[in-house]
């Protein structure tokens, strides 16, 4: 990769390239904790805000704007 960061250290896991193993693990973990996962509030924050903006919207209903909302909060927690 043309971006990637020379000082990150080789074991970190936001190394990978592969975005869908990563969602997978991440949402794996978040339904094993629940809400002691350290992604579940932001994510659900990510929803709320989504299903708000679905709510004020023309073109988006709410369920549509929930998983947007939680999966742009989903995909900052793994590429920040």
């Amino acid at each position: 990769m043309l971006n990637e960061d020379p000082n990150a250290p080789q074991n970190d896991p936001r190394r990978g390239d592969d975005l869908i193993a990563d969602a997978r693990e991440e949402v794996m973990g978040m339904a094993k904790e629940g809400m002691h996962h350290p992604s579940t509030k932001p994510v659900l924050y990510g929803a709320a805000a989504g299903a708000v903006a679905g709510a004020v919207l023309p073109l988006i209903s709410l369920p549509v704007g929930a998983i947007l909302g939680a999966g742009f909060m989903l995909y900052k927690r793994l590429r920040p």
